[in-house]
């Protein structure tokens, strides 16, 4: 009769495992196809964040070059001034428009540079989300595959919240919606 106990003492063992067991892979299966999406979109708004990085820098350095003809105006009218030569007056006014004119083109790039600054900022936000996300479903994944070894339900879930809670802030990245934490992001970054 302790044969037949011990033995369905085991089945009930195994098929608690085994319920485990199925549990475990439907959440890495959920959790691993989150984070290749996740991952994907990570890595397209990695692109538009250096594009927006290569705009900025491409916009500054316009900037300088107006600067420079701006300077290179300004110098060129106070050397007709200082020489008060006669029909200067025709040269005098061409080169303070083309100040002026430098002048204003410099506030329309700034504007673009800061533009394309601020549009780097609003994304690497979102950036930062992602690589969140990928770095909790990373850790849960492994959570899982310790849970897998060890059959141990706590510890499955502690990894399914910690899954979960990557799945939302990837989501959420997804939807545009910030949920970007400083603290975090200044540990992993």
């Amino acid at each position: 009769m302790s044969d037949i106990t011990d033995t369905i003492q085991e089945s009930v063992e195994h098929a608690g495992e085994s319920t485990l067991n199925s549990w475990v892979a439907i959440w890495v299966a959920v959790t691993a196809t989150i984070m290749a999406l996740c991952n994907v979109k990570d890595g397209n708004i990695v692109q538009a964040m250096q594009q927006a990085q290569a705009s900025k820098i491409d916009a500054w350095s316009y900037f300088q070059a107006k600067s420079t003809k701006q300077t290179q105006a300004e110098n060129t009218l106070e050397l007709i001034k200082l020489q008060k030569l006669p029909g200067s007056d025709t040269l005098t006014k061409k080169y303070e428009a083309d100040v002026a004119r430098y002048e204003k083109e410099k506030g329309e790039i700034k504007a673009q540079a800061e533009g394309f600054d601020k549009q780097y900022n609003d994304i690497n936000l979102f950036d930062d989300q992602f690589d969140m996300t990928e770095a909790l479903l990373s850790i849960s994944i492994a959570l899982f595959g310790i849970t897998a070894l060890t059959k141990k339900k706590w510890l499955f879930y502690f990894a399914a919240a910690v899954s979960s809670l990557g799945i939302v802030l990837g989501l959420t990245a997804f939807m545009g919606i910030s949920l970007h934490s400083d603290f975090v992001a200044r540990i992993l970054g």
